[in-house]
């Protein structure tokens, strides 16, 4: 399987740790990307290669190649063992720390699914979200999507107009700006998923855990600027790298499997 390289991605076949060791140190704006969640997905067999060292290995590898001020979007989930949640998303948010990331924001990506209730007989909620680990190296580029619609917009009361001072007094202040009309958004992200809702695409859907082209460019959008270098270290069918290049961003994209790197290949080109 030859790598596919063109003006403005480059599409590279193999393990991620050996293709990573090919990027230069503080090279990489932005990463997202979706490691495997324990042993949740097949990915055909290729996740019995996935254990504590090698996610160890990967996550240091990004805070080598992240540039100061880059960020890295670390979508994951985690599994469910005999009662009990794994935890191992929080134990790579840690390690992150530990390489000298900082913890930017813990978000959460909720899945809008029409998915079947849980069974009476559960004792469980059904489980309906992803975190969404956003991890910066030193202080974040930062450009926040501002749509959430203000109900107070345009107004100049706010606080009564008046705040304390040094000493303690309640005075009057002067010349408050009125109340934007958006503000950026929380950080909760809900999108639709499903067949024909996340993902444009459907040759995407031929892998099994997808997540939705607007979620990989709000991120895209919120932590880096056109002209920008945006990695996906698990590329899987090229969700990120497709709205990389529809963003007007550099992408690099790594994928071991030989069918999913066809994928992403496929949806890459037709993004150009």
């Amino acid at each position: 399987m030859k790598d596919v390289i063109t003006d403005n991605y480059k599409l590279l076949h193999g393990d991620c740790l050996e293709r990573m060791k090919e990027i230069p140190d503080g090279s990489v704006d932005l990463t997202v990307t979706s490691p495997p969640y324990d042993d949740l997905r097949s990915y055909n067999g290729n996740n019995e290669l996935w254990n504590e060292q090698v996610w160890k290995n990967v996550i240091t590898e990004l805070y080598r190649v992240t540039k100061q001020g880059g960020v890295v979007v670390w979508v994951v989930g985690d599994a469910t063992v005999n009662g009990s949640e794994t935890g191992t998303s929080f134990r790579q948010a840690l390690w992150a720390m530990e390489c000298g990331f900082n913890l930017h924001d813990t978000m959460i990506y909720e899945k809008n699914t029409s998915s079947f209730p849980a069974s009476s007989k559960s004792n469980r909620y059904t489980q309906i979200f992803e975190y969404m680990f956003v991890f910066s190296k030193g202080k974040p580029k930062a450009n926040l999507i501002k749509d959430k619609e203000n109900k107070w917009a345009g107004y100049t009361n706010w606080g009564k107009n008046t705040q304390r001072n040094k000493d303690g007094e309640l005075v009057q202040t002067e010349d408050i700006k009125p109340v934007p009309q958006f503000s950026p958004r929380n950080n909760i992200w809900r999108y639709v998923v499903g067949g024909g809702f996340g993902a444009k695409n459907k040759i995407a859907y031929k892998h099994p855990a997808t997540f939705p082209e607007k979620l990989a460019k709000d991120h895209i959008l919120s932590w880096s600027n056109k002209g920008d270098t945006v990695l996906d270290c698990f590329m899987g069918s090229g969700t990120t790298g497709a709205m990389a290049i529809e963003t007007c961003r550099e992408f690099i994209g790594i994928e071991l499997e030989s069918g999913y790197f066809d994928i992403g290949a496929e949806i890459g080109r037709a993004h150009v």
